[in-house]
């Protein structure tokens, strides 16, 4: 089994080349994006789609957010990630296995139909859940890139996946928004470090193994920019499997929330892991092939 993309095996950080497309198809007539929306992608790494939903459906998706959040203990107990040192939800994880609402929102061609046309295969989900920053005390997801994770610790061969946050509460440039580093999809930091056992009992809290070093964040970031997109519930904001991003904490009163979706091609199903002894649960990671087929219509009335 080739490693394209080794990490965790090397005593110092390695910037290494990627050596694949990001948008793997050109624009042509009938597509759900423009010409100019796929160069941006293929560019930058990163989409902002404004007004994706209509506010009903926007209601309808922050009713469901509200009602999982409400009651976890209704929830897989496994799927539900607190805050550090706090019962705060941070994560629901696996949110289309638990919920009809998201399965149906996860499915809808707007998103799913767009994923599959810049992957050029058919998608499935690698991995759902509700991100929540609450107001006052939602943590940092410190930078990162979710290849790199999922390289190593889910067996996820090749660059061939990305990543849709549905944004279901304002994201304004003081609530710990999303940041990433435009471009920085082009290139791969292998990273240093064994991988525990168990790993994501602590990383899915806290990321300590798999981070980038400051050395290189920082070569990028001077060189690259950083952009922090924010917008209004509905917005959905879409990212290469190898961007590199992070958000801040969220000291204000305002809580921010949000559905995320990670897209995989059929044709890069998860393999062993490149650099852990054991997968990841499935609730984490996927390892069944359920091929999407993309859904059009309204959200309202979805049941829960």
């Amino acid at each position: 089994m080739q490693d394209h993309y080794p990490t965790r095996c090397a005593p110092e950080p390695q910037l290494l080349a990627r050596s694949e497309p990001v948008a793997r198809r050109e624009w042509r007539a009938g597509a759900p994006l423009t010409a100019e929306q796929i160069a941006q992608f293929d560019r930058d790494g990163y989409l902002v789609l404004e007004n994706v939903f209509s506010e009903a459906e926007i209601a309808a998706l922050q009713a469901e957010t509200g009602r999982l959040l409400g009651d976890p203990g209704g929830l897989k107990d496994e799927t539900v990630i607190a805050e550090p040192g706090s019962r705060e939800i941070r994560s629901i994880f696996e949110i289309h296995e638990q919920s009809r609402m998201m399965a149906r929102l996860a499915a809808d061609e707007r998103l799913a139909g767009v994923a599959s046309y810049l992957l050029d295969d058919e998608v499935y989900l690698h991995q759902s859940r509700l991100n929540y920053k609450p107001g006052f005390k939602g943590r940092e997801f410190y930078w990162h890139s979710d290849f790199e994770t999922w390289h190593a610790e889910d067996g996820m061969p090749r660059m061939r996946a990305l990543s849709m946050s549905v944004l279901l509460a304002e994201n304004t440039p003081n609530n710990g928004p999303l940041m990433v580093i435009p471009g920085s999809q082009h290139v791969f930091i292998a990273c240093v470090g064994e991988t525990p056992d168990d790993h994501y009992k602590e990383s899915l809290r806290k990321q300590e193994y798999g981070v980038p070093d400051e050395d290189t964040l920082a070569e990028l970031a001077h060189r690259q920019g950083i952009v922090a997109p924010t917008g209004k519930p509905g917005t959905v904001i879409l990212f290469d499997c190898n961007t590199m991003h992070g958000s801040n904490g969220n000291i204000t009163p305002f809580p921010r929330a949000n559905a995320f979706l990670v897209y995989n091609a059929v044709s890069n199903r998860l393999e062993a892991p490149f650099a852990a002894a054991a997968p990841r649960p499935d609730f984490i990671a996927a390892r069944e092939v359920k091929t999407i087929q993309p859904v059009s219509g309204s959200l309202e009335g979805v049941p829960a």
